[in-house]
């Protein structure tokens, strides 16, 4: 299995808020899977979402501050958002000062309950809410990036994002003898997938400093999407490292508002296939 997860997915500045959103359960096979509740400040029972943003979280998890700011802020601006916890509780946020931590065998069992309840998670998400006039969104970071590309495959979402993934490595490219590129095979963590089929537009925030999303890699993914006439759009910034756009140190004005921006332009993206 390959494994792109480096030593900038497990560091953190944690952020200052309050939360507004709340902790609900969305069964999975009788399972109760932790999730993020954030909506609209105008959300009502008599007005079912329309907009619906499923988020997909790094190794923090979708309960740790910075992630339910995030997602707060995703809610401040029209959408109903949902984080999965496919941590079940024991993100890496607890074990941050541990320094006996068995990292590698946490991550393999997390990457398999992730495996085992995401797909049963946004089948009880579309269950809920329902698909005829709802529209459907995913953003996902560090590791729960895999995961948006499985959504994006389905047909599900109108548009996706990805910040600074992670578990994405080229196997092969082929080029023509134009010098046009075209990806042959991606291997996402330890499934298989063709990004390039991803029916949704999808927007790439991007690290300078990246050692799990590489430039050579970058560039290969921006030609083979180009290649196939995609719907996309990359986004880097300068001076930061894998991880900015959600533990970002915001008393440092460029991660600070490499993070905001980064997020403005997520919203940006989905309101622009909203309609």
């Amino acid at each position: 299995m390959t494994d792109t997860l480096t030593d900038h997915c497990f560091v953190t500045v944690q952020h200052a808020g309050t939360p507004a959103g709340r902790r609900i359960d969305i069964d999975v096979g009788g399972v109760p899977v932790p999730t993020y509740f954030a909506e609209p400040r105008n959300s009502s029972l008599d007005c079912p979402p329309r907009k619906i943003i499923l988020y997909f979280p790094d190794v923090f998890g979708a309960f740790y501050p910075n992630s339910q700011l995030l997602q707060d802020y995703f809610a401040t601006q029209g959408f109903t958002v949902l984080g999965i916890d496919y941590f079940f509780g024991d993100s890496y946020a607890l074990h941050v000062n541990d320094p006996n931590f068995d990292r590698p065998t946490w991550r393999e069992k997390s990457v398999d309950q992730a495996k085992t309840f995401t797909p049963g998670w946004v089948e009880a998400v579309k269950q809920k809410y329902g698909i005829e006039g709802v529209k459907y969104f995913a953003v996902g970071y560090c590791f729960g990036a895999p995961y948006v590309f499985d959504q994006g495959e389905t047909g599900l979402l109108a548009a996706a994002a990805v910040a600074h993934p992670t578990a994405l490595t080229l196997d092969s490219v082929l080029k023509s003898k134009g010098r046009k590129c075209y990806l042959s095979r991606y291997i996402i963590s330890h499934f298989t997938h063709t990004p390039l089929f991803l029916s949704a537009p999808v927007l790439f925030s991007c690290a300078e400093i990246d050692d799990a999303f590489k430039p050579d890699l970058r560039r290969s993914v921006e030609d083979a999407l180009s290649a196939k006439k995609a719907t996309y759009y990359f986004q880097i910034f300068s001076g930061v490292s894998h991880g900015f756009a959600t533990r970002a140190d915001p008393s440092v004005e460029n991660q600070r508002w490499a993070k905001e921006e980064c997020a403005r332009s997520i919203v940006q993206w989905f309101k622009r296939f909203s309609e």
